[in-house]
């Protein structure tokens, strides 16, 4: 009774922020802490992020929290990320499953902009000093099975933001849950992503001088880039090694215009995997597209190994390419 009550509220809640964040276009580019919209884990990217109802391991913790509810033992995860224009993403987790309560996972994700020199009204050319921006979003999630057919995921995020003389730091929530019926191999997902209170830059360098009288300017508030995603999975074939899944997402923003996500994977002999997905939306300059990736599982010893691959397609920036290094254990 209990997990029925959990379901309506989900839906409910899905179906209130939908009509609310439905194709806002208006707002696009309003939103801030879009180092929350970066992707982690090779696989979901190389699908284009359709995973939100079939995702699994330390990737969930971005995708759908509630996948993190199928992992057996402990996981640790590494990718480092060439992001777009010189902007470096790093990630780590780790998760373990605790008998009887569930999986709990830690995760970091750092973005480092690189070198920039100050520039001011004064000195439009530099003034010599050089500063490092540097995101960073801490995230601790939880994520249990409540039943044989639903699991249940949240994670909460810090979120923290240096960049020069000012900072911003705030929290952001991800639930999700995943249902499998048991039939034919579909599976449904719903995330609710980035739902948290407004978030404002302070520090020295909103200090200013009112003709020898010290004064501070006054950052305005700005709101997370929060979303609705529902997703569904399908085994189309599974015969003996061979393993063929085909998923779609939709995604609602509370800052852009909607768009829709759709992959496919084929695993054989559960080692060795390739994946395609595709991103769209409606948008003018849509900077997403195709996606391809690979991965290839093997054991060290005692630990399983997973080393996974992803190529995406951008407009105007070369195209988007890293690794992900998974162990279990």
């Amino acid at each position: 009774m209990k997990t029925k009550y959990i379901l309506l509220v989900l839906v409910i809640l899905a179906v209130s922020l939908t009509s609310a964040y439905a194709g806002n276009s208006r707002r696009m580019g309003t939103a801030g802490a879009v180092e929350l919209l970066i992707p982690i884990g090779s696989r979901g990217t190389a699908m284009g992020g359709a995973v939100v109802a079939n995702v699994s391991g330390l990737e969930s913790v971005f995708w759908n929290p509630a996948g993190l509810a199928s992992l057996e033992g402990t996981e640790v995860m590494f990718t480092h990320q060439p992001y777009l224009a010189d902007v470096d993403v790093n990630f780590g987790g780790v998760a373990t499953f605790i008998d009887g309560f569930g999986t709990i996972g830690l995760s970091a994700k750092v973005v480092s902009i690189g070198d920039m020199e100050e520039t001011t009204e004064d000195f439009p050319n530099g003034t010599g000093r050089v500063f490092s921006p540097t995101l960073a979003v801490l995230g601790f999630s939880y994520a249990k099975v409540l039943t044989s057919n639903v699991s249940l995921g949240l994670t909460g995020m810090y979120i923290r933001e240096d960049i020069f003389e000012v900072q911003a730091s705030g929290m952001a929530f991800d639930i999700g849950f995943m249902y499998d019926p048991r039939w034919r191999g579909f599976t449904l997902g719903l995330a609710i992503k980035n739902y948290g209170p407004q978030m404002s830059f302070s520090g020295r360098g909103f200090d200013v001088d009112l003709e020898g009288r010290p004064g501070s300017a006054e950052s305005k508030p700005f709101e997370l880039p929060s979303s609705l995603n529902m997703g569904m999975a399908y085994d189309f074939l599974d015969d003996g090694p061979n393993l063929a899944t085909a998923s779609a997402n939709f995604r609602s923003n509370n800052f852009s215009d909607d768009y829709y996500q759709g992959g496919v994977e084929y695993v054989y002999d559960g080692k060795y995997s390739l994946r395609a997905g595709y991103n769209y939306a409606e948008q003018d300059e849509w900077l997403y597209g195709a996606s391809v990736g690979a991965g290839v599982k093997f054991a060290l010893g005692n630990t399983d190994l997973a080393i996974e691959y992803c190529w995406t397609q951008t407009e105007v920036f070369d195209a988007n390419q890293y690794w992900t290094l998974k162990a279990n254990f």
